[in-house]
């Protein structure tokens, strides 16, 4: 193997890589576009922030139910198949929110089952980068699909706010359930044929098996917590952004999306190695600091800047991934790695809800001041608890000093 740091043009000449890039990167855009068009469409019809927050991140409540009924299937079944299936059960439900005269209530019963079946999408797809590529490259391939992210959320939200003014929120969702289809070809046409990772049945009782495994280990339970809670709250402030700017939120939500790629890009290039685990807790800090700023009720000006410094923050996620991956076995990853999507989204979900409850109390600008500094809170707390000498590790991998006494861990 070269000793040179993995690159990125080394990522793109290793097989099927890049077929999953974009498969994944479309749909993000898909996600992207036709969030925005429903959360507009729900405040539009309704007035309600908590509604129009459900509307763009609802479906990750959904991840809950999936997180512990459906999850041991991301190990057990063909990976492209389950891509592509998913991908058209997503456009078809995204298709169907566009119907004219949908009542609001229907629209968040398709919002419940695309997060169900969601659910163990994450596991598939990023099981599958870690059949793609050697484990010393998974870090800088995570990076890359985090800053596909990025960049595809910045042209889905601008995009999005184009279609929203020349056409209309149900004109934005069918450009969504397009794309969706589109994500489906490419998963179908780009992806060899594979078997799963595991074999037996996949079943609810299997899910809580692995689950309770997972979970068991203290370096583990840390590791996931940090992945989950402070970045979902954080998420809840952007939840708030329609309600907060109706007419910027599309500009707000791009401004993130930049910060994101932006920290994403540094970090899974060129921190080195042993500075990995010391920078987790501090970009925690620094995505959910911004936010305090919202007190102020602060300008356009500020807000935009204040959004986009924080969402640096969320390449913090990249190094409790890596960490993640050092304290699992090969054959449990998609599992393990389904279970930190799905437990990050539910987080978000929730962080949303509480974000709407909290704005229809107060204000949008209140609410997301409390869901930061709630964040910085947790994430303290996960630095003490992390530093404090456990009663005896049930984790017994070799590899314990990839999870050393020291702060964070990410989304």
């Amino acid at each position: 193997m070269p000793r040179h740091s993995p690159r990125y043009r080394d990522l793109f000449r290793t097989p099927e890589f890049t077929p999953l890039f974009l498969a994944s990167s479309v749909q993000v855009a898909a996600q992207t576009v036709s969030g925005l068009g429903l959360a507009t469409l729900v405040f539009r019809s309704t007035g309600s922030p908590l509604l129009s927050a459900l509307a763009l991140f609802g479906p990750s409540l959904a991840q809950l139910v999936g997180a512990t009924t459906l999850l041991s299937a991301a190990d057990r079944l063909p990976p492209r198949a389950a891509l592509t299936t998913l991908a058209l059960v997503f456009a078809a439900g995204t298709a169907a929110q566009a119907i004219p005269g949908l009542p609001v209530a229907a629209a968040f019963a398709v919002l419940f089952l695309q997060g169900l079946v969601g659910s163990v999408g994450g596991g598939v797809r990023y099981g599958l980068l870690t059949e793609i590529l050697p484990r010393e490259r998974f870090l800088i391939g995570r990076s890359v699909m985090n800053m596909a992210v990025g960049g595809c959320q910045i042209a889905g939200f601008a995009t999005g706010g184009l279609l929203l003014a020349l056409l209309s929120p149900r004109g934005t969702l069918l450009t969504g359930a397009a794309l969706y289809a589109l994500g489906a070809l490419l998963a179908r046409a780009g992806l060899t044929r594979r078997a799963p990772r595991a074999t037996g049945r996949a079943s609810a009782a299997e899910t809580w098996r692995t689950n309770a495994k997972l979970w068991s280990a203290r370096p583990r339970r840390h590791t996931y917590l940090a992945l989950w809670v402070p970045n979902g709250l954080v998420v809840g402030c952007e939840s708030l952004f329609v309600p907060y700017a109706p007419e910027r939120a599309g500009l707000l939500f791009a401004c993130a999306a930049a910060g994101m790629l932006a920290g994403d890009a540094v970090v899974g290039r060129f921190v080195p190695t042993a500075w990995r685990a010391r920078l987790a807790a501090p970009l925690q800090a620094v995505l959910a600091a911004p936010y305090l700023l919202f007190a102020l009720r602060p300008g356009p000006a500020l807000a935009l800047v204040a959004v986009t410094v924080s969402a640096v923050g969320y390449s913090a996620s990249l190094l409790y991934q890596e960490r993640l991956m050092d304290l699992v076995p090969e054959e449990l990853s998609g599992h393990a790695l389904g279970l930190h999507t799905s437990g990050m989204l539910a987080l978000q979900g929730l962080s949303a809800a509480l974000a709407g409850s909290l704005a229809q109390l107060t204000s949008p600008a209140t609410a997301m001041t409390l869901l930061a500094a709630g964040s910085l809170a947790v994430t303290c707390a996960l630095v003490a608890l992390r530093e404090r000498p456990g009663p005896g590790r049930r984790d017994t991998r070799p590899a314990d000093p990839a999870c050393p006494a020291v702060p964070g861990d990410r989304r």
